[in-house]
């Protein structure tokens, strides 16, 4: 009897143990966190192409310029800066997601810089991704805009999402207003099929406010 419940004292334990082995072995393991991915260049940040504060004169532009034209769908040209002369740097631009832009544009309205344009070149199978990182930093990176600006700023934006609402179906976008600034950027494919266009617009706020602090009052 005695050697019985000895065998039982020695039973119970190791019972215990080997479904305490077999839970610990079962509990499922809990993969870390992925790093979080490298800050991205500087040169990813849009303020790169705003090499003279809007409402310049040209003269004040760094750069030189050669004067061109633009094609515009008047029918849709609800913003003042459509109406603008613009200008192409003669050379390369700033550098932008760490590429020199194809095209750069700066456009000047009733003589004051109101709209800056930018086009780089992407690899077609990236190029969704990298404007997604851009755009969650230049969002994130934001200030809101002065009371005064605030309207103005609410106009672009309604112009930018009309012109977004037209774009291809699959085209890849990202628009808001940092300051006095509304930017939209986009990416299409580019002519040649093996690469992917991203231009950005840069648009003052409110471009003829610039040009009526320079105006006489009439007597």
């Amino acid at each position: 009897m005695n050697y019985a419940l000895l065998h039982v004292r020695w039973a119970v334990p190791a019972v215990t143990a080997i479904m305490l082995a077999a839970c610990a072995a079962s509990k499922p393991q809990i993969a870390p966190p992925p790093p979080p991915p490298p800050p991205l260049d500087a040169s990813y940040d849009w303020h790169v192409l705003l090499i003279a504060p809007f409402g310049s004169v040209l003269k004040d532009i760094p750069l030189t310029v050669h004067e061109v034209l633009v094609f515009r769908d008047e029918a849709h040209s609800a913003s003042p800066a459509d109406d603008a002369e613009c200008f192409a740097v003669s050379g390369s631009g700033p550098r932008f997601m760490t590429r020199a832009p194809s095209s750069y544009l700066v456009c000047f309205y009733h003589g004051r810089l109101s709209r800056i344009e930018a086009t780089v070149r992407l690899p077609e199978d990236e190029s969704a991704q990298i404007l997604a990182n851009a755009c969650a930093m230049w969002l994130k990176n934001a200030r809101a805009p002065s009371a005064e600006a605030a309207e103005s700023v609410k106009a672009a934006e309604s112009v930018k999402a009309a012109e977004s609402a037209k774009a291809a179906e699959g085209t890849e976008a990202c628009e808001g207003a940092d300051g006095g600034v509304a930017f939209a950027a986009r990416v299409e494919r580019a002519p040649d099929d093996a690469s992917t266009d991203l231009t950005i617009r840069l648009d003052a706020s409110d471009p003829a406010s610039d040009h009526a602090a320079d105006r006489a009052p009439e007597r």
